[in-house]
């Protein structure tokens, strides 16, 4: 069945909410989610080499304690899931701010 407005209005109104309410708490909902899933990445990444941060990491790499081949990847990639991480609090922002 594809997601129509009248799918839309039939829920909101199930729910006893506005179609603009609903449609920023699945919003939220997708983004509170998202976010949850790439801390998990994050924090696999950051308990694999025993840090806290994506800086205390590159001062590990730097300072000779890790090897540094397949830890700048790591580095990298905490980077990517930081960026993406402040990019999702900025949307959710707008949104609550927007309601």
């Amino acid at each position: 069945m594809a997601l129509t407005e009248d799918v839309i209005k039939k829920i909101a109104d199930d729910t006893d909410i506005s179609i603009d309410e609903l449609t920023a708490s699945g919003i939220l909902a997708f983004l509170r989610e998202k976010r949850r899933k790439i801390m998990l990445d994050k924090l696999e990444v950051l308990s694999r080499h025993n840090v806290t941060s994506s800086g205390e990491l590159e001062k590990k790499i730097k300072s000779g304690e890790v090897a540094e081949h397949m830890t700048w990847e790591d580095l990298i990639l905490l980077e990517n899931l930081e960026t993406a991480i402040t990019l999702i609090d900025e949307d959710i922002k707008l949104i609550q701010q927007a309601a």
